[in-house]
Parts: C-alpha cells; sequence; structure tokens
C-alpha cells in the first residue's frame, strides 16, 4: 500500500499451490482503477444481496465506487496466481489530485463520482501494451527509499495518462463489440495452454474468423502480433514460476512450452536483460 498524495496505490499479489480465497475491503468510499496484470483469477464483488462475478480478468482494467460495504474476493489457483494493481481515491480528494486526474474522473467517469449504489462500475475494457509494460514495472522495479517514490509516481501519471486517453479514444471511436470480443477469446485461448497453443489458423476457427483479420485486430487490441503475444506470455509466465520458486529452471521452461533449455534461455534474456538463473 502506498501513498501518493492524495492517491493510495495498492500492489496486490497472491499464489498458491491449492486455492485460496483473498478477500478485501475499503474502510471508506473510494473511486478506483484496478489493472490485472496476471494470472487470470476469478473476481466476485459482493453488496447487498448483489453479486458481480469476472471469471477472466488477466489484461482487465475496472474501474468502480466502492464503499465500506462492498467486499472483493479473488480467488487463486495454482495456474491464477494474482498480480493486480489498484489506484484509489476518494471523492472529497478529488479537487486535491495535482495532476488534473479530478477533471479528468469527473469527464469521463461521472457516474462513479456521482454513484447511486454502494457499488458502481465504469468502463471495462483490456490494457494496452503500453499500460502491461507499466504495471509490470510497479511489480518488478528494484529501487529503494525516495528513487522507489519518485519511480512510483511518475509511473502512476503514466499510467492515469494511457488510461484516460483510451477512454478518450473510445468516446470517439465506433467500437465493433462483436469483433473484440472474438478477439479478447483468441487471448484467453492463447493463454490458457501456454505448453501447446494452437495455430493461427486453428485459432482463427475457433473465434470464427479468417487469418488475416484476427492477425490484424489482435495487433491493433495488444499492439504486437499473435505469437508474439505469446511469447512474451510464456516468459512472464516462466518468470513468475521461477521467482515464486514454484518450478526449477528446466520445468518453468517446459511448463511454457520450450522444449530446449538454450532457446528458452536466449528468448529470456532478450525480454527481461538477464538469465533466468539471475531471477
Amino acid at each position: 500500500m502506498i501513498d501518493i498524495n492524495d492517491c493510495t496505490i495498492l500492489l496486490e499479489e497472491a499464489s498458491t499451490n491449492n486455492t485460496l480465497v483473498d478477500s478485501c475491503f475499503f474502510d471508506e468510499p473510494v473511486i478506483a482503477i484496478a489493472f490485472y496484470s496476471a494470472g487470470d483469477v476469478g473476481l466476485t464483488v459482493k453488496y447487498k444481496d448483489k453479486t458481480r462475478e469476472f471469471h477472466h480478468t488477466k489484461g482487465m482494467v475496472l474501474s468502480f465506487y466502492a464503499d465500506e460495504h462492498v467486499e472483493f474476493e479473488h480467488h487463486v489457483s495454482d495456474q491464477k496466481p494474482l498480480q493486480c494493481l489498484v489506484i484509489a481515491t476518494t471523492i472529497k480528494n478529488l479537487d486535491n489530485l495535482p495532476n488534473g486526474e479530478g477533471q479528468y474522473l469527473e469527464q469521463f467517469l461521472s457516474q462513479l463520482v456521482h454513484p447511486k449504489d454502494h457499488y458502481v462500475e465504469g468502463p471495462i475494457f483490456k490494457m494496452t501494451p503500453e499500460m502491461f509494460l507499466l504495471v509490470e514495472q510497479f511489480f518488478n522495479n528494484t529501487y529503494e527509499g525516495g528513487i522507489k517514490m519518485m519511480f512510483y509516481k511518475s509511473h502512476m501519471t503514466a499510467l492515469l495518462s494511457h488510461y484516460f486517453g483510451e477512454l478518450a479514444k473510445q468516446k470517439t471511436t465506433k467500437i465493433d463489440t462483436q469483433l473484440l470480443e472474438k478477439i479478447n477469446l483468441a487471448q484467453s485461448i492463447l493463454v490458457s495452454d501456454l505448453e501447446n497453443p494452437p495455430s493461427l489458423t486453428e485459432l482463427a476457427h475457433k473465434i470464427g474468423t479468417n487469418i488475416n483479420k484476427l492477425k490484424k485486430e489482435f495487433k491493433a487490441q495488444f499492439g504486437v502480433p499473435v505469437f508474439k503475444y505469446l511469447q512474451n506470455e510464456r516468459l512472464k509466465t516462466a518468470y513468475n514460476l521461477i521467482k515464486n520458486e514454484q518450478k526449477t529452471i528446466q520445468e518453468a521452461a517446459w511448463a511454457v512450452g520450450y522444449d530446449s533449455l538454450g532457446s528458452f534461455s536466449n528468448a529470456f534474456e532478450k525480454k527481461f536483460g538477464y538469465r533466468p538463473s539471475q531471477v
């Protein structure tokens, strides 16, 4: 939990060899934006006699208003670790936010600034590649003391800039929601079996489109070609398996579909800048 100006950043991580439910509340009403970067955990939101469930959270951005009567449950399992970054503030602090965030919250998320229930949901969409990178850096930086706080401040501002920029873009661009659902389904299929992913032909068939449209729209949505995205997900998953000491380096390589330890180590070093043995 990091307090910056009139915002609080929550960095939430959890992993288990079995299953666990991580439950949390806010002790006062907040407006918050949650960025889910890894794990695809299940999320259940409970308030009054209502329940809201999310079964595929990886890459999701969720904005919401919640008061102290709302409970958030993350359902964590062996293959679904929790990694979530939440930026939260209170309505009374909106005018004190230093970079005009209060103005943009009012402009784009007015339903949260003027809530009509214990829990009010704002826009939900997939993180852009830039957001993914920034969220990853929150969890993986190694700075200490004042430098670490400087890092958090600058990256929070950058992350919110990308978030509000995406909302502005969505306001002016007509979104083909049916096609977006298909591309998000393709992403879910890819990450559900990193060891034996489908071919492009199989993937296009599974989501009901052709290869050209799949390639074009997937890159537009996630910023990289299909199999570059797959490679990134494999390496990030392997990184977490090694970091959390859940598997050896060789086992982590096998778990994400690499037969050759040399190929895995080279790809790992190219992405992260160091060998798996240095994690």
